[in-house]
């Protein structure tokens, strides 16, 4: 699949911003694949003249998908494709569905699961005595091929039975539905810090490379705490999609 910059039709008539109209049809070369990771654009003055539009109008596209993480510009070397994010919706799902869902080639490494006696904060979040064992997950997750996230999961004892072999090919939240455990709200804190040395490696990342943060509790119908996850993303390659609505 090869991109030609003839490939992208600007409709002068239109009520949307030509920019915008260069943008996302340059952001649909890249998921699609037309323009693969490591692609180097032409030069703004050649590719403005290609496309036909301005150069400030080709610039602000381009600035538009740097901010967006699809491109990057790079001294000596130009404008350049990257591995675009992984995207995820603020919704009740899994990392793993979100991932299989964008065509993003989900894999899974459990690197731990065991019985253990549960942590003050994660008995207070499952709502149990401190000190109840719980079982406790630690996945690396990836997409593409790359590694995306470590994920660390706390589950009261006896809600759904889980292996290694189970964990690799589906998603926890599916597990857990197919379980009968009913998901149906979660509170959730998104914040960022930097990797440690051994998150950096597990990741293929730089210590202290910035990384997204997620904590979340998961409530049943009963409004009672099934799960407890602590997940780190890399977040060169990860982002949060929030809508928000008026009332």
């Amino acid at each position: 699949m090869t991109f030609s910059p003839a490939s992208i039709i600007v409709d002068r008539a239109s009520p949307v911003p030509m920019y915008y109209q260069v943008a996302q049809q340059l952001e649909y070369a890249i998921e699609s694949g037309e323009l693969p990771p490591g692609s180097r654009l032409d030069g703004e003055l050649a590719l403005a003249d290609q496309l036909g539009v301005s150069r400030p109008t080709l610039r602000r596209a381009i600035e538009y998908l740097v901010d967006r993480g699809y491109l990057v510009r790079r001294r000596a070397v130009g404008t350049q494709v990257v591995h675009p994010k992984v995207r995820r919706p603020m919704a009740l799902s899994s990392l793993y569905d979100d991932l299989a869902t964008s065509r993003k080639d989900p894999r899974t490494k459990v690197l731990s699961i065991a019985t253990v006696p549960a942590t003050d904060a994660v008995a207070h979040a499952l709502g149990l005595d401190d000190r109840v064992e719980v079982v406790a997950l630690e996945r690396l997750r990836y997409a593409d091929g790359e590694p995306l996230a470590i994920m660390r999961n706390w589950l009261p004892l006896g809600l759904v039975e889980l292996d290694a072999e189970r964990l690799e090919q589906a998603g926890l939240y599916q597990l857990m539905r197919a379980a009968g455990v009913g998901l149906h709200l979660a509170s959730q804190t998104i914040g960022a810090r930097g990797a440690s040395g051994a998150e950096a490696r597990l990741l293929h990342a730089r210590k202290g490379e910035p990384l997204l943060t997620m904590e979340r509790t998961t409530y049943n119908e009963s409004g009672q705490p099934v799960e407890l996850g602590d997940h780190i993303y890399r977040a060169s390659l990860y982002s949060f999609e929030i809508v928000l609505v008026t009332r």
